[in-house]
């Protein structure tokens, strides 16, 4: 459909071109851009590598490689043709391919991707964060692989295809529509996912859940559990597992306990608190600790620590911030390790009875 200027006088009509003749290219312009601004074509999407080709027996490089917040790897195949090629086979080999990758090896490969960019983040954290998990879980990773098809056009031939496969087969591939115009010497690209359709989404999410009750059962199945903790004779009710450990973890730093301490005893291997010298304000405190990772050439995600007003620790004339990554099996040895090495402060945690508290 074209595009027009609504000027004063008339609609003014933008003329189509091509990528090829707007001298755009496929890895160096596409590619490029859309890994840093990915949510234009793929919402709440993470990329995790590019030009990703590591497994044996073959010379074939996933354009780019995803996950989304539902923990599917997502496999991003790019065009600049005007009919989209055989793209949809293609990409169909590279998700059977990455299919197997367990979470670990994405975390590798997510680091290297950091790395290429010259960010010294923590990828595990980093993708953690994203996910919104408290710790890792394999099980629930990678339960599906999803595609995304991107191309100035599609023939019939490829979107015939797509269709087949998405009703009969439930596999969920996208096609955008990425279409090039110029205005005068300007290069614009509207933008429309063409499969499926906006306006059929309901119809299609309804077809995925009816023909996967398998997936379905597993994420009616997740780990959604509150707890009601005490410490001190203190209590709070229907808390997540990362608020559940902070609370107590507070308490026992106000009655003395020292956060080295209680590092030693829940995890010796990692780092749960930041600290600063001195009693710090949260904005003071940030600004310290950005300081501190920058002279290491490092950078950040303080949003992964407890360091808001009220949430920092003050201890021996230090401030400090206690990890919020937590869940899984290290929350429940890290919560019973506290509760039987300080039985003073009374902990006790149960999960609370209300099963539908948020």
């Amino acid at each position: 459909m074209p595009i027009f200027e609504l000027t004063k006088d008339e609609l003014r009509k933008i003329e189509e071109t091509s990528f090829s003749a707007a001298k755009v290219k496929e890895r160096a312009d596409l590619q490029r851009l859309l890994q840093n601004q990915i949510e234009i074509i793929s919402p709440d999407t993470l990329i995790i590598a590019e030009e990703f080709g590591e497994w044996e027996d073959s010379r074939r490089r996933i354009d780019l490689l995803g996950i989304d917040k539902n923990a599917n790897l997502v496999v991003f195949e790019l065009k600049r043709t005007e009919d989209g090629g055989h793209m949809e086979l293609q990409a169909l080999r590279y998700a059977a391919m990455v299919s197997t990758m367990t979470l670990d090896r994405a975390i590798e490969v997510y680091s290297d991707y950091l790395s290429s960019r010259g960010n010294g983040g923590d990828a595990e954290q980093s993708l953690l964060e994203f996910l919104e998990w408290d710790d890792t879980n394999q099980e629930r990773f990678a339960q599906d692989v999803r595609v995304v098809l991107v191309s100035a056009e599609f023939s019939k031939e490829l979107t015939t295809t797509v269709l087949w496969l998405n009703d009969y087969y439930g596999l969920g591939i996208r096609c955008v529509r990425m279409k090039p115009y110029n205005d005068n010497g300007r290069t614009l690209v509207d933008i429309e996912q063409v499969i499926p359709l906006p306006e059929a989404r309901a119809y299609q999410v309804g077809v995925s859940v009816k023909n996967s009750q398998e997936r379905l059962f597993r994420a009616q199945n997740r780990d959604m559990t509150k707890y009601d903790v005490m410490v001190f004779s203190k209590s709070e009710k229907h808390m997540a597992k990362r608020n559940a450990i902070f609370f107590v973890v507070k308490e026992l730093c106000n009655s003395g306990v020292s956060p080295k301490e209680i590092n030693e005893l829940i995890d010796r291997d990692r780092r749960r608190f930041l600290h600063a010298d001195g009693i710090l304000g949260s904005e003071e405190f940030i600004r310290n600790i950005i300081g501190q990772y920058e002279l290491d050439g490092k950078t950040i995600d303080y949003g992964r620590w407890y360091c808001d007003e009220g949430e920092l620790i003050h201890f021996d004339g230090t401030t400090y911030a206690f990890h919020k990554m937590w869940g899984g099996d290290r929350w429940d040895s890290a919560m019973n390790l506290l509760k039987d090495n300080f039985p003073k402060a009374s902990i006790n945690f149960s999960a609370s009875k209300d099963l539908l508290s948020e």
